[in-house]
């Protein structure tokens, strides 16, 4: 029954996404890389939210508040506010411009060098940190819940090799055949999928709990750690123990919101959704429906963990990321089980995927026909997309298995990683937006200055800072260094955005008003459950 409802689903994705692709153009560069700019505010919504939810905030983040509590929410919460400045200010300006990839932009504003440089940062950090952690946890999850090697009667280290491979496999197949429309497509549906199993988990196990009722369960849930809901931290961000704190509350107003600023609007595995919008309407949509999705994820990714401190106590501190598996196997009914994993591998392919397809437009846009064949045809960039989609998930099928036994948890390893390239990204792309005294020679140094100085501090000196510190100081510092340069090296044209003429850029009425509620919900959250 668990293999049956496991194909059922697994099968219906598939055959769905591609009835709905049947008629549309996918060897031309605008219907393979932006789905040919069709993209409504729903499937922008859904596949944002699956783009970014994956079996690392599954695995990682209940593991994370079994053992620390529900501070890691700031993580989701706070990227409402983000998504409110993408809305807002970033996506008229991209859809604006016609934009395909973020480094285009940098191209148009700085020059082509710096375009390359970005380029090739955000293809290194999709192989080097994103692409193997969605791979492990995903295996992980599956092995603990399906049994893969006791299925096959091999190790569990070989079990999860194998689920690593077979899931790396699928996950480049959509990314290589379908493009971006088929991956939105796929986000969408297993969206929606994930909504459903993700919150039957905490509601089954709160009504075990509560001999039938869900406020009961929660009831005794809470009463037996009820500091494990309080979602301001009381660690140190500065000195001694600082490097190994969580998440300090003070990082909310230094590192953190440059970091989730980057990450919603100007990530390019993210902002690509917007730039397949049909419109500027839509994408405002799509933008703000994730970010209401974002208030409501805790209750799949932070809840469970905090239930399964109630179910195994303090047992599982050693390995944190098991209990999301455990708790999983332990409430969902065998005919459900099925239905799960595919829902589970469905988070693992949306992840992988489309980070697979932002690496290829990447790369084919920005590198190839720049460097390799200025005159490529559209059918031409289109087969070195996917070939760059097939070497990339080879490459990351290899380097996952290495990323276990994190000391902190898995997405706290994501997290540390990720700022190596996005905060001198973000400073850079921020810098070309706000400040026009930047030039392209500024804005170079100003990146690898970034690189340096994060990679030194935290990684090379162990500085005894929280690295979202150190993500807020190299940020400032980003911003002056590039200032400076600018001013002592030649002067450049200032850039004026030109309107590409390509979309409608009549935003969507209620953009502000729903904006607004996300702001106030958000803060709200925050005196409420900051004095548990």
């Amino acid at each position: 029954m668990t293999f049956i409802t496991f194909l059922l689903f697994t099968g219906f994705v598939a055959f769905y996404a591609t009835w709905k692709l049947r008629r549309d153009q996918l060897n031309t560069r605008e219907g393979y890389f932006l789905g040919g700019r069709s993209l409504t505010g729903v499937i922008i919504a859904g596949s944002l939210l699956l783009t970014n939810i994956s079996t690392e905030h599954l695995v990682g983040m209940n593991g994370s508040s079994y053992k620390n509590g529900a501070i890691i929410i700031a993580w989701e919460v706070t990227s409402a506010l983000a998504l409110v400045v993408a809305a807002l200010y970033f996506a008229p300006r991209y859809l604006k411009m016609g934009l395909t990839t973020i480094p285009e932009f940098l191209e148009k504003r700085f020059d082509g060098l710096t375009r390359t440089l970005v380029a090739l940062l955000l293809i290194i950090s999709f192989v080097a940190t994103l692409l193997p952690i969605v791979l492990y946890t995903g295996a992980l999850n599956i092995e603990a819940i399906f049994g893969i090697s006791e299925m096959l009667n091999i190790s569990q280290r070989e079990g999860i090799w194998v689920t690593i491979l077979i899931v790396g496999t699928i996950g480049a197949a959509y990314a290589i055949f379908g493009g971006l429309k088929m991956v939105a497509y796929t986000d969408t549906i297993n969206g929606f999928g994930l909504l459903v199993a993700g919150l039957m988990v905490p509601i089954l196990a709160l009504i075990g709990i509560g001999d039938g009722n869900v406020l009961t369960g929660l009831g005794k849930v809470f009463d037996n750690a009820p500091e494990k809901f309080n979602i301001i931290s009381r660690e140190s961000g500065v000195g001694p123990g600082a490097r190994s704190a969580i998440l300090p509350f003070e990082v909310l107003f230094t590192g953190l919101m440059v970091n989730q600023i980057y990450f919603w609007c100007m990530h390019q595995s993210i902002i690509q959704r917007v730039f397949g919008a049909v419109n500027l309407k839509e994408a405002q949509k799509g933008l703000l429906y994730t970010g209401a999705l974002k208030i409501l994820v805790p209750l799949i990714i932070v809840l469970p963990g905090l239930i399964g401190f109630y179910y195994f106590g303090e047992s599982l501190y050693g390995n944190p990321d098991t209990v999301y598996p455990k708790l999983v196997k332990m409430v969902l009914p065998q005919w459900l089980t099925g239905f799960f994993v595919a829902v589970m591998m469905g988070a693992i392919l949306t992840t992988f995927n489309s980070t697979l397809n932002s690496a290829a437009t990447v790369f084919s846009l920005d590198i190839f026909k720049k460097y390799l064949q200025k005159d490529a045809s559209d059918k031409k960039l289109v087969v070195m997309g996917k070939w760059t989609s097939a070497l990339l998930a080879i490459f990351a099928i290899g380097i996952a298995p290495y990323v276990a036994n994190a000391p902190e948890g898995l997405y706290q390893l994501l997290q540390q990683l990720n700022g190596i390239f996005f905060i001198p990204i973000a400073s850079v792309i921020i810098a070309g937006f706000l400040f026009p005294k930047v030039s392209a020679a500024g804005a170079k140094i100003g990146l690898l200055f970034g690189l340096l100085f994060y990679i030194l501090t935290y990684f090379a000196f162990k500085v005894n800072l929280h690295f979202v510190h150190i993500w807020g100081i190299e940020f400032v510092l980003n911003l002056i260094i590039m200032h400076l340069a600018s001013w002592a090296l030649p002067k450049e044209p200032r850039f004026k955005m030109q309107d590409a003429g390509v979309l409608d850029l009549k935003p969507w009425k209620y953009a502000k008003t729903f904006s607004f509620f996300l702001v106030a919900v958000t803060i709200i959250l925050y005196l409420f459950l900051g004095n548990v």
